[in-house]
């Protein structure tokens, strides 16, 4: 008979956190509780039992490694069985501050210690770029780790899990711990020794990958138990032995709003080809019939949905155009669909913005880290679409095998908590969707951050020479520059003029990432001009060169404003680490992409009329402000629908149900 660990059966009987979205006066309830909970939940207490714990240190820093050992896993022992207290959490941290500092060199902080308690307490704590959350992880991991089940340290790429997880492995090992690291190209044997570790480094792409693999392993058994009591009764057919997975018991996010919130409503899916030439050469003809029709005779635009709707004559046109062709165009829904995902990816993908072509294919940009995503296409026929545009070889449909959705994913581990720089302008939906209080913590230097007033432009013209000005003014000062863009086509664009202007720089997009965090490491220094999309905001500390702290820190600037005010934040958090100098500045039009979808037409006629050159009334932040709002509500909204939808999936078509 098969013998299952106690952790194994321990973590069966317990129910992932509850599903279903609140709605109507019980959302207004669970928003309630938020403020109440948040009572429990204060930074202060964090920071006094941070206090607590750092003045243990006199006491352990005396013992001998034997003994620290010693001390460390009798509390191990402890957390196993599930008979420790919070005095016990408390003497774990200091001892855990010790080992950290015989084995790697470094002493957590007392705001990381707090930022370390917080998590531990099952909360999201915000913690400002540069505070070294990469150590704050690692105590709330280990004591999740001596809990047993394993534990999940999610972080935002590969480069970052495996970086994170071979500097931090000494002090896992002396406290006790095995440490793994999932990578895209491991074996099932690998992966599954990799999550049998007690705490596992990992991306959310992988690991949620990793999940529905396992599902589709179980075959007919409805979930894990199932496959467990099969096995253990000798039945046969158990797939047991081809899971790579033990559970989902415990996940701390890295970056968590990136995760939990901007990749939220990402689905993960796997699927296979589903061979269908006749289908092929539909998107091939698809793209040239939408050339055929003219936008608002025979399609409108909405571009702050993102959607194309036929008029009534542009359906006719289209019969008309259809007619020919025969097969599937004789089909007046399947022509629609095939042209509108045509005219989609005309009016609203655009290369080097959302996807950039690398040889033969089409590769996706992450909107909001600029990064490329090789292993992703968009469904329903969107990426043929794309395809067809760009006159590149259309793949072969996919047939999709199992999905879901990063949000759907992370509630059902049965803890949950995390760490980010920005979490304050999504704490509501963060109690919401995932019931994750936001614990603020204060940095431990203060900030010295210089917020310059944003400067307005009618049009892009004038916004990109006023950028390029700023970039020499301040450069001639010897100050480094850091400037953020929005896009891969506007990063080679400022590229471009900064090299016409004679200005030497480097530039960081999805299309020359091979010495990203080398570049990004080095931005600090003295004179130094960088120009990068989003991926510079998050993983490489930039650390100032000998004399820049005297010229006042690194400067950045930003050609946008992002559709989340947490996006700004985080490539403004760029500077000004650990009580450095530093400035920031943000350059806008009535051009840009987020004022053209969200702002306010009246707002933009009015301003319009201003002339050309810089607009200096106030109604230009107004109207800036007001675009993020609504960005903001509208991602939100979209992202409720998909949980919503979610949960009627698992509710009558999920192939696993609510069990793990």
């Amino acid at each position: 008979m098969t013998q299952v660990p106690s952790t194994t059966w321990r973590m069966l009987s317990q129910r992932p956190r509850d599903l279903q979205v609140p709605q109507g006066l019980d959302a207004l309830w669970h928003r309630s509780g938020r403020f109440a909970g948040g009572l429990f939940q204060r930074q202060g207490g964090f920071l006094r039992q941070a206090d607590r714990i750092v003045a243990m240190e006199k006491n352990f820093a005396r013992l001998s490694e034997r003994r620290l050992k010693s001390e460390l896993f009798r509390l191990r022992d402890r957390f196993r069985l599930g008979r420790d207290t919070a005095e016990d959490t408390g003497r774990a941290f200091a001892l855990v501050r010790e080992a950290a500092e015989r084995t790697v060199g470094l002493r957590p902080y007392r705001v990381q210690v707090a930022g370390g308690l917080a998590i531990a307490a099952g909360t999201i704590a915000e913690m400002a770029t540069g505070e070294g959350k990469t150590l704050v992880a690692v105590m709330p991991a280990i004591i999740a780790g001596w809990r047993g089940g394993g534990c999940h340290v999610v972080t935002a790429n590969e480069y970052l899990a495996k970086r994170d997880a071979e500097w931090m492995a000494p002090v896992y090992r002396f406290c006790g711990l095995s440490v793994g690291c999932i990578e895209h190209f491991m074996e099932p044997a690998a992966r599954k020794e990799a999550y049998g570790a007690q705490v596992t480094y990992c991306t959310s792409q992988e690991i949620a990958a990793d999940f529905l693999r396992d599902r589709l392993a179980l075959g007919r058994f409805r979930g894990l138990s199932a496959a467990l009591l099969a096995k253990t009764a000798g039945l046969p057919g158990a797939p047991i032995d081809r899971l790579v997975q033990r559970g989902l018991a415990c996940a701390i996010v890295d970056e968590a709003d990136a995760v939990l919130i901007d990749e939220a409503v990402t689905p993960l899916i796997i699927s296979g080809t589903a061979p269908n030439p006749e289908q092929v050469d539909a998107y091939v003809q698809a793209a040239q019939t939408a050339g055929a029709l003219s936008a608002d005779t025979d399609y409108r635009i909405d571009r702050r949905e993102r959607e194309i709707r036929l008029t009534k004559s542009g359906d006719r046109r289209l019969a008309e155009l259809a007619e020919p062709l025969g097969g599937l165009w004789t089909s007046r829904r399947r022509r629609r669909e095939l042209v509108v995902q045509a005219l989609t990816a005309r009016e609203f993908f655009r290369r080097d913005k959302q996807y950039v072509v690398d040889g033969d294919k089409i590769v996706i940009v992450d909107e909001f880290t600029g990064r490329p995503m090789y292993e992703r296409t968009w469904r329903h026929g969107l990426h043929q679409a794309v395809e067809a545009k760009e006159g590149l070889p259309v793949q072969l449909p996919k047939e999709t095998f199992a999905r879901i959705s990063f949000q759907r994913f992370f509630r059902l581990y049965r803890k949950l908590a995390g760490m980010t720089g920005t979490a304050a302008e999504t704490r509501d939906e963060l109690w919401q969707i995932y019931r994750l209080p936001v614990v603020a913590i204060p940095p431990r230097r203060r900030c010295r951050r210089e917020a310059q007033p944003d400067c307005f432009y009618r049009d892009a013209a004038g916004k990109w020479e006023a950028i390029v000005e700023e970039i020499a003014a301040v450069h001639r000062s010897g100050r480094p520059v850091l400037v953020g863009t929005r896009s891969v086509g506007a990063s080679e664009h400022l590229s471009r003029r900064s090299t016409a202007e004679g200005l030497d720089h480097e530039v960081i997009n999805a299309v020359r990432m091979a010495q990203e965090a080398s570049i990004i490491a080095g931005a600090g220094g003295k004179g130094r001009i960088t120009v990068a999309t989003n991926m510079a905001g998050r993983g490489t500390d930039i650390r100032l060169g000998p004399g820049v702290t005297e010229l006042g820190g690194l400067h950045v600037g930003a050609t946008e404003r992002h559709e989340a005010r947490r996006i700004d934040r985080q490539l403004y958090g760029r500077c000004a680490r650990q009580g450095d100098p530093g400035s920031t500045r943000a350059f806008l039009s009535l051009d840009d992409e987020l004022v053209q979808r969200h702002g306010s037409a009246a707002l933009r006629r009015l301003l319009g009329r201003t002339g050309s050159g810089r607009i200096t009334s106030v109604l230009a932040g107004r109207l800036v402000d007001g675009a993020q709002r609504r960005a903001e509500r509208t991602a939100f909204r979209r992202r409720k629908e998909v949980l919503q939808s979610d949960n009627w999936l698992d509710e009558h078509l999920g192939f696993a149900g609510r069990e793990l």
